[in-house]
């Protein structure tokens, strides 16, 4: 069996009851879910907000419990939510798990399916990653009217010339269920980014990114 984990806790801040938001149509969680479906086995929702679970479920999604308010504050680890998940499921260790955030709607098909076939034993998880649009090398912070260049010695490089760097897309982690439950961390020298275009990844913490990510989306699946 493969199992799709998806956390979605009901108190959201910057954008209220952002997993359950409109996204074109649909809650903003049904598009992680559908995608979940036509990969894994199984698809579980971990929440604590029964709104949540009662629309999962309307998607075809199961929510076998209700998640502990413990596991459910703004400082709750990720990988300690999909670790109760897989106890209260009693997932096996070595059954497949991928962790999909509620707010991914441009993640595909195509990019968990590839994903499945980098995994092995000795693989801790592969997660989505993209490149930073502007180099970080050129960042600088500005307080009390003051500028200061984080980078100082690449101020006169050129960007062609900066290494490129990435981050996570804020998307999926799949790995075997003892990753999880060994707390392995997602950053590991045993882990494989999946590279995935700028176009593909909208991190959704504002309205503004919200709608980035309808634009983002309908450039992605127009020919769909």
């Amino acid at each position: 069996m493969s199992y799709a984990i998806i956390p979605a806790r009901g108190g959201s801040k910057r954008i209220p009851k952002k997993n359950i938001i409109d996204f074109l149509g649909k809650p903003l969680i049904a598009y992680s879910i559908q995608v979940a479906k036509e990969c894994f086995d199984e698809v579980i929702v971990s929440t604590d907000c029964q709104e949540i679970a009662e629309i999962a479920m309307c998607y075809g999604a199961k929510v076998p419990f209700l998640r502990n308010a413990t596991l459910s504050d703004d400082f709750t680890p990720t990988l300690d939510v999909i670790k109760d998940a897989i106890v209260q499921c009693k997932i096996q260790e070595k059954e497949e798990v991928c962790c999909i955030y509620p707010t991914a709607p441009l993640l595909q098909k195509k990019t968990l399916s590839k994903s499945k076939t980098l995994l092995r034993e000795d693989i801790a998880y592969i997660f989505g990653a993209t490149s930073f649009s502007f180099t970080p090398f050129r960042s600088f912070t500005y307080q009390d009217d003051k500028l200061q260049m984080q980078f100082p010695q690449f101020q006169n490089t050129r960007s062609q010339d900066l290494p490129t760097l990435y981050h996570d897309a804020g998307q999926f982690y799949l790995g075997y269920a003892k990753s999880f439950e060994n707390h392995i961390p997602i950053f590991s020298p045993n882990s494989i980014p999946y590279l995935l275009s700028n176009l593909e990844v909208q991190d959704i913490d504002t309205l503004e990114d919200l709608e980035l990510a309808k634009l983002k989306y309908k450039a992605l699946f127009s020919e769909d």
